[in-house]
């Protein structure tokens, strides 16, 4: 059963004031670097993301620069984030667009990121919201397992449980859910063994109204 409007606000509430400081983890100095964060990030943490980028943006953090390193300059500066030989052609192709389409500047609007190459739903939504405060929900694995965890959707792929959030949720916390979520589900609400005892929404959340009996 779906949470109701008011626990919903409740839940949000609560996870306001337990995570004060929710923010995004990737650290950058500008839109772009968090594109290039953000790309990196796909089954990688953010910790080890912030380890490659510490070092690499000290040299390259301009569209160009990954231009004139190319593919194979790219992967050696980010092989350790796994993946890296797709991620280095998406960070090649999406920085190339960016100089020849939007004069080296990142696109502001979700619509002109997903035009790049290698950004889908989830990282246009980071970087618009956390980089030019566009109010969107990016559904990351942890917002998704949390949402339908929780209580707040009932669905079964990111697009609909993006959709589904955006109808519950006002507008005005979009950014600020997505934060929330993501800082809970690392550090309360784990994917294999959730700290149900711990959790200082269990009493609302649907998954320990049905999963857990207090002693």
């Amino acid at each position: 059963m779906l949470l109701k409007n008011d626990e919903v606000k409740k839940v949000l509430d609560i996870l306001e004031k337990t995570y004060p400081d929710a923010k995004c983890e990737l650290n950058f100095n500008s839109a772009y670097e968090l594109l290039i964060a953000t790309i990196l990030s796909a089954q990688c943490t953010d910790i080890r993301v912030n380890k490659v980028t510490k070092e690499m943006f000290k040299e390259y953090n301009q569209p160009q620069d990954f231009v004139d390193l190319g593919v194979d300059g790219i992967i050696p500066n980010i092989k350790s984030c796994g993946l890296y030989r797709n991620k280095a052609k998406n960070i090649y192709k999406a920085s190339k667009k960016i100089v020849e389409d939007y004069d080296s500047q990142v696109p502001d609007t979700i619509k002109e990121l997903l035009k790049l190459p290698g950004v889908g739903k989830k990282t246009a939504n980071v970087v618009a919201s956390t980089a030019y405060g566009i109010p969107a929900i990016a559904v990351d694995t942890h917002v998704f397992r949390l949402a339908n965890r929780i209580g707040f959707v009932d669905e079964k792929n990111v697009e609909k449980t993006e959709k589904a959030l955006q109808e519950r949720i006002p507008k005005d916390r979009w950014i600020k859910t997505h934060h929330l979520l993501i800082f809970h589900g690392r550090r309360v609400c784990k994917a294999q063994n959730p700290d149900c005892k711990n959790c200082n929404i269990n009493k609302i959340c649907r998954f320990n109204r049905e999963n857990v009996i207090d002693e």
